[in-house]
């Protein structure tokens, strides 16, 4: 009998022990959030979180964000690798006086991944001013760290710097956008200034009606294919001293400017049209361009090398 209160005595002192060692709550690989759920609540099916700051902390890193139904759900920083997928509802991100998402996953992060992915978000910088057309939001997505950055059936709108500011310091990220709209933003709608080089690629993505449609930095690297930039007050597509763009199978129409090269800008089998001025700076056109309609035609581009057999395969 004494041997046996014994070994319950070492049993619970042990157990007990277990239970100052476990964290308050476990992190789920998949959370969900929804318009009527509760940050209080631990983010599961049945019972989601409100909002994705609540969601985040509860998920694990590389885990995922679903939304349940249609809902704001509120600015988010993101310092760990994440994916957010709304893709079949309407996920909305409301930025007033701040930006919708920042991503800055620091190296020492302890994250091997270093990866985010955000898909079918609505992220708007309109905000609450009370004033009809103002944009309060700062930016639709600042990049200051990560790896790889990926945006998929999205739109960004109405922000009062860039619907996309890549600004990583950090050499070798990417950024891929897919099939998204990005609007009606002060700035460059997409931005790739990242100090250390970066190299995104854009496919099927409708930037419109910004400053910029999209804006290469010295030292980034961009690829353009099966997109539109439109209206935009600037450019449509421009690229700074040491910025290198290849564009492919688009349009560029009704901008102030076209083409605007300041570094190394090469295009193909696309369409430069109805803008003020159709090239600024040297370009190089390769394949079956069409450019008409301009105001001024501006620059000609240059004929690119043949491609040789080899490069042809």
């Amino acid at each position: 009998m004494h041997n046996k209160s014994k070994l319950l005595a070492v049993v619970g002192t042990t157990l007990a022990a277990f239970a100052l060692s476990a964290p308050a709550h476990a992190q789920a690989t998949r959370t969900f959030v929804s318009g009527v759920g509760n940050d209080a609540d631990p983010c599961s099916r049945t019972a989601p979180c409100k909002t994705f700051a609540g969601a985040i902390s509860k998920t694990f890193i590389n885990g995922e964000i679903d939304c349940l139904d249609p809902g704001g759900f509120g600015t988010l920083t993101i310092t760990k690798s994440i994916t957010i997928d709304c893709t079949g509802t309407m996920g909305s991100v409301l930025a007033s006086g701040t930006n919708g998402f920042n991503i800055n996953i620091p190296v020492n992060a302890n994250d091997p991944f270093r990866t985010v992915r955000l898909r079918g978000l609505s992220i708007n910088g309109t905000g609450a001013s009370g004033t009809i057309g103002t944009r309060t939001g700062l930016r639709g997505i600042s990049i200051t760290q990560a790896v790889t950055v990926i945006v998929e059936d999205t739109v960004i709108s109405d922000f009062s710097l860039q619907g996309i500011s890549d600004a990583r310091t950090t050499a070798g990220g990417k950024l891929i956008i897919r099939n998204s709209v990005i609007r009606n933003n002060t700035g460059a709608g997409i931005g790739v200034a990242g100090a250390a080089g970066n190299n995104a690629t854009f496919d099927n993505v409708h930037s419109i009606n910004n400053g910029f449609g999209v804006a290469t930095g010295n030292g980034n690297i961009v690829s353009i294919v099966r997109s539109v930039l439109s209206g935009n007050t600037s450019a449509g597509v421009e690229a700074d001293a040491g910025g290198s763009l290849a564009m492919d199978n688009s349009v560029v129409s009704g901008n102030a400017t076209g083409l605007q090269n300041g570094g190394t800008m090469s295009i193909s089998n696309s369409e430069i049209s109805f803008n003020t001025t159709g090239i600024v700076g040297a370009t190089t056109s390769f394949g079956n361009n069409r450019i008409f309609g301009n105001t001024s035609a501006g620059a000609v581009p240059s004929l690119g090398a043949a491609s040789s057999d080899h490069g042809q395969q």
